[in-house]
């Protein structure tokens, strides 16, 4: 069977096609979405929780916030930095090996955590090995993975399944970190979180690209060095790349400081747990919302509004008394726009440039994601322990969503010139 007859009949016996070659019958597109969606669930709710440690950890080590909040800012500099060289990795030697060295490294990084007693281990282990963990097994590398593997129909509604499947596991695993907290302690419940992460390993077999996989597209015989050259001399990418920026600011700030904030406004560490939970459970809406949106109406238009809003709704959360239910209000608002950046800022990618090097470029638009994390998680904890407020980070979060929605305007969505002229 030939990549163009699988074109036309995508799920003709269940098979789909890579590069010409027919994939095992049992690897449905359906199939596929659904390992995939397993993989970000499992792989993101560990990290989502995160933030819970804070209080505990930093009491038991007598540290202050900042002493976490480094190591945490660590970690998405790293994700960031490991990003695109996982994506290269992937588009040249295939995902699973990629997936399963990143979930192994994210095991031992939590286990290690739960016995982090110094500042330098903290960092070693929440900081490096969860970092380049997450760059191995997270969404971008199984978004990109979707990319190549399904058909081009597929794409835009998967990428949102795949980035709402990371906000489920927000939503499933913030209320159970409380609960083993409270039941086992902090050190374990690290501990149990790094044994589930074992269960990526096998769910990665659905994911399998074979080595310099083409795609789905006609095949291509562009290198990483132009690849990057393209991308990077390309006007809408750059803009695309700095508008992702805001995105990480804004969500990890909120992830790990959101629950210690709520708990210094006098509220319970419950209310921070299901207020991480809701936007979870939003997001999940919201990513879909985002990918089925991203096929019927220019990307561009949705990331501006996305961050729009996000800037309105930071504004009005913190202009108002803090109470529980300003809490939920304000995570259900946020979870509709919390990733649903993605899929837009992967569909722009894959339609500019084609799939061949999806994950490297998409991995290069994350560094710049999580390069605002970095500066998100560590000024919130110099800005506390300095004036005892995150007042500040609170604005410049305001600040760059406004910024975001402008820069998103300009782009154009259309495929650069090799593209458009390769043959249907």
């Amino acid at each position: 069977m030939t990549t163009s007859e699988n074109r036309l009949n995508p799920s003709q016996s269940g098979a789909t096609a890579i590069a010409g070659t027919t994939v095992a019958t049992w690897r449905t597109p359906a199939l596929v979405i659904g390992m995939g969606c397993l993989i970000t669930l499992i792989a993101f709710g560990p990290r989502s929780t995160l933030g819970f440690f804070l209080t505990p950890l930093s009491s038991a080590n007598h540290w202050g916030r900042d002493v976490f909040a480094f190591a945490l800012a660590l970690q998405n500099l790293l994700w960031g930095i490991g990003q695109p060289l996982g994506g290269m990795v992937a588009d040249r030697f295939g995902t699973i090996r990629v997936v399963c060295t990143g979930a192994l490294l994210y095991a031992a990084g939590l286990v290690l955590m739960s016995h982090a007693t110094s500042a330098p281990l903290l960092d070693a282990s929440a900081g490096a090995m969860i970092g380049f963990g997450l760059a191995g097994c997270s969404f971008p590398v199984i978004l990109a993975a979707f990319g190549k593997i399904l058909p081009k129909e597929y794409r835009s509604i998967a990428f949102g399944f795949g980035t709402a499947a990371g906000s489920f596991g927000q939503f499933l695993y913030s209320p159970i970190a409380v609960m083993l907290m409270d039941t086992f302690g902090w050190q374990q419940t690290l501990i149990i979180f790094a044994v589930s992460m074992l269960g990526v390993l096998p769910l990665s077999l659905a994911l399998a690209t074979p080595k310099t996989a083409s795609t789905m597209e006609p095949a291509s015989t562009q290198s990483l060095r132009h690849a990057l050259g393209e991308a990077f001399a390309h006007r809408s990418y750059i803009l695309l790349v700095l508008g992702f920026f805001t995105c990480g600011f804004q969500l990890q700030f909120i992830t790990v400081h959101m629950p210690s904030y709520l708990v210094d406004r006098g509220l319970s560490a419950s209310v921070g747990g299901w207020t991480i939970a809701t936007i979870g459970l939003f997001n999940i809406i919201g990513s879909v919302t985002a990918g089925w949106l991203g096929d019927r109406m220019p990307k561009r238009y949705l990331l501006a509004f996305i961050y729009f809003v996000r800037a309105a709704a930071i504004l009005a959360f913190i202009s108002f008394p803090v109470t529980t239910v300003s809490c939920l209000i304000f995570a259900a608002t946020m979870g509709l726009m919390w990733l649903s950046t993605v899929p837009p800022t992967n569909g722009i990618i894959a339609l500019m440039f084609g799939t061949r090097w999806l994950a490297t470029l998409a991995g290069f638009a994350f560094f710049s994601h999580q390069v605002g994390g970095f500066l998100g998680v560590w000024l919130g904890g110099i800005a506390f322990d300095r004036t005892g407020s995150y007042n500040v980070v609170w604005w410049l979060a305001i600040l760059f969503g406004v910024l975001s929605a402008l820069i998103n305007l300009p782009i154009v969505e259309k495929p650069v010139a090799r593209v458009a002229a390769a043959p249907a």
